[in-house]
């Protein structure tokens, strides 16, 4: 089963959030896991017409998707759009940005969009939000309280060394165990 991670980062945060998916989707036995840095290196587009899954990440700026993925969304992906070569994969999200919100909820809600329009199968976190009572901690899974994909939130003024903190990675990890778990199930009923 071969799980991608398609994503983007400006300063390293939202690169350190893809290992985070990654890490979390290798800890299914069956899952083999791509990342894919889109604007690095050409993207190798058989890898992920045999994707099981597809994770979308972008750091947030201004509210919204960052550049290079949105052009990935919007001027690379047209031949898979037309064949609808990505139809019933699993897709998921995950984003960062320097505010608490950030408005990352956009960016996640462009991705499912996005991931919709290619017929693909949208999976959101199974996580309660953390940190939302008097007895929550910052270290709480899913504290940013994020529904629709892993959020991270990393101080402007660190670098990646240093944020997102730990349980940040540790959300992005449990979404890519997540998306690779559906992603075998669904792989295992339509054997």
């Amino acid at each position: 089963m071969l799980i991608s991670i398609v994503y983007d980062s400006g300063y390293g945060h939202t690169a350190k959030q893809a290992e985070g998916v990654a890490s979390g989707a290798g800890r299914v036995a069956s899952a083999q896991v791509e990342l894919v840095a889109v604007g690095v290196a050409p993207v190798d587009w058989d890898v992920l017409a045999n994707s099981d899954a597809i994770v979308f990440g972008s750091p947030t700026y201004n509210g919204m998707l960052n550049a290079k993925l949105k052009q990935f969304f919007e001027d690379s992906t047209k031949k898979a759009w037309n064949d609808l070569v990505w139809c019933d994969k699993i897709a998921a999200g995950f984003t960062n940005s320097g505010a608490q919100s950030g408005d990352k909820l956009n960016t996640l809600t462009s991705m499912a969009l996005f991931a919709a329009q290619h017929a693909m199968i949208w999976v959101g976190l199974d996580l309660k939000p953390g940190h939302s009572s008097s007895t929550g901690q910052v270290s709480d899974l899913n504290r940013l309280g994020s529904w629709l994909g892993a959020m991270a939130q990393s101080n402007v003024d660190q670098g990646a060394h240093v944020a997102p903190i730990a349980s940040d990675l540790q959300t992005a990890a449990h979404l890519g165990q997540r998306v690779a778990e559906i992603a075998g199930r669904l792989s295992a009923a339509n054997r």
